[in-house]
């Protein structure tokens, strides 16, 4: 049985600012904004939606398999893809395009700047969730807007328990059509401003989205994150990070963890904290793929940061 990934595939550019972006936009001046930041450091990583959560669940033993369209240029992602032990199944090649791209500035207070050129993405609907056999689980991650769509529906007819985690792709989508994939979906995941921008749309309430879904589950950052039920709030500390170093992936790394406790029937307070803890992990590394680690090693990083054991 498959857990299924959908979302972007994309490459990276991260570049880093060694200043603030509140000491350069000036907010009585945002309607004529004209900024232009000195980046020293420039970094292309594998990245994704779709490419970090499949890594981040590798990383702990499972076999996912990514829903997702590339370009002409993928030929450096897909023979990652092959030397991670990731199959390609279902990554489909659409000509005469780019792989998806994403730009992203971040500041010395870890805010970010990003661009994305969607490119194969584009065509991410002619891949079909209904298509793949023996899937126990999903995900419908940030994607095209007719794929984030079909993919949350093919998922509610097949019967298949799946998160819907709207991301970035959240502006493609009035209230109604988000209120849709909240309801057709098991779970929804968001961060702390995503949140604010999902009730303000679909004019739901925290308590009303939770009524609708197994759970909801919000990330905000240092804080935690919290997972609403219809029978209350569950609060899951913030793992601790030696450094912080980078927070590009790390909600992607955080839903990988969550997925993992999912499917080996963990409870929810035990899920949300090996999400965590996926988080601090990647915090801790440039770029959204380079933590490295083995099972045994985050079961022992587990116990000391949560004081129980996993299995």
């Amino acid at each position: 049985m498959s857990i299924l990934v959908c979302g972007s595939v994309a490459y990276d550019s991260i570049m880093v600012f060694h200043d603030r972006f509140k000491n350069h936009i000036l907010p009585e001046q945002i309607h004529i904004l004209n900024v232009s930041f000195l980046v020293p450091d420039l970094r292309r990583e594998f990245g994704g939606c779709a490419g970090n959560i499949a890594y981040g669940l590798k990383l702990l033993g499972s076999e996912p398999l990514i829903v997702a369209t590339v370009g002409e240029d993928a030929g450096p992602y897909r023979a990652r893809l092959r030397a991670l032990g990731l199959r390609e199944d279902f990554v489909r090649e659409v000509p005469g395009t780019f792989t998806a791209q994403a730009f992203i500035t971040t500041d010395l207070d870890d805010n970010q700047i990003t661009a994305f050129h969607p490119g194969a993405m584009m065509r991410s609907y002619e891949n079909h969730v209904k298509d793949v056999a023996d899937v126990k689980f999903g995900i419908v991650g940030p994607d095209g807007y007719e794929a984030m769509l079909q993919n949350s529906r093919e998922f509610a007819e097949c019967g298949i328990p799946f998160i819907f985690d709207p991301g970035q792709a959240m502006p493609l989508f009035n209230g109604a059509e988000l209120t849709q994939m909240i309801e057709q979906a098991t779970y929804v995941t968001v961060n702390d401003y995503e949140s604010s921008l999902l009730e303000e749309r679909t004019g739901l309430s925290t308590r009303a989205i939770a009524e609708r879904v197994e759970a909801y589950l919000i990330t905000r950052g240092g804080k935690g994150s919290e997972i609403h039920r219809r029978d209350g709030m569950i609060h899951i500390p913030a793992a601790s990070a030696i450094r912080v170093v980078d927070p590009t992936g790390c909600g992607d790394a955080y839903r990988a963890g969550l997925i993992y406790g999912l499917m080996h029937d963990m409870d929810m307070p035990t899920a949300g904290r090996i999400a965590s803890l996926m988080g601090a992990i990647k915090i801790e590394h440039l770029g959204p793929q380079n933590q490295r680690f083995d099972y045994d090693e985050f079961a022992e990083q587990f116990r000391q940061q949560f004081g129980y054991a996993l299995d």
